[in-house]
């Protein structure tokens, strides 16, 4: 136990820059690394097996097996395994990141899910938002990096190639397998 409230499983394991801080009730698991500044909130769980560089962590917060780089995370939220959280990640309240998910450049709304497989880059996602497995976004299309925008309640089936630039409306309904390539407006399902 540390006087600030953190508990190290196995602190021979782990790393830690001076630069961090920690909330109350923190328990960091084996093989666990902190790196530059880092602000960890209240009651998280951190580990094992992951690296969280330069990044802020909300409250409540679960982290397993994942990287989480130069991203920004909000409360109740669970990451992992397997997860990676690149520079300008953003992830709000109550959001579920899952494994083998990457997100690069992005907003995802409070209470949005992206739960397997996919790649979410230089996008911006609304609230409740349920990216189905598999589902990508398409972002380079060989010289620039162009914007993917999901509205609000929106939901992708599995296997979706969402190309950029693209937009999404609120409560968008896309059907698995589908590659979108034009906007899509509120309320339509897309195939």
């Amino acid at each position: 136990w540390m006087d600030e409230g953190v508990t190290f499983i196995d602190p021979d394991s782990c790393t830690l820059s001076e630069g961090c801080s920690f909330g109350r009730d923190v328990v960091v698991e084996p093989q666990t690394h902190f790196r530059g500044r880092c602000v960890i909130g209240d009651n998280c769980r951190i580990g094992p097996g992951s690296l969280i560089e330069e990044a802020s962590v909300g409250s409540n917060v679960t982290v397993v097996h994942s990287v989480v780089r130069e991203a920004k995370v909000g409360d109740d939220v669970a990451i992992g395994p397997f997860a990676h959280l690149r520079p300008e990640a953003e992830i709000g309240d109550g959001c579920r990141i899952g494994n083998f998910v990457e997100v690069k450049k992005s907003q995802v709304g409070a209470g949005s899910k992206v739960n397997h497989l996919s790649y979410i880059g230089d996008s911006a996602l609304g609230t409740n938002v349920n990216v189905g497995a598999g589902t990508i976004t398409a972002n380079y299309d060989g010289v620039r990096k162009h914007r993917t925008v999901i509205g609000d309640g929106s939901k992708t089936g599995a296997n979706c190639v969402l190309v950029a630039p693209l937009m999404l409306g609120n409560r968008v309904t896309i059907g698995a397998g589908s590659t979108i390539t034009k906007d899509v407006p509120d309320g339509a399902l897309a195939i």
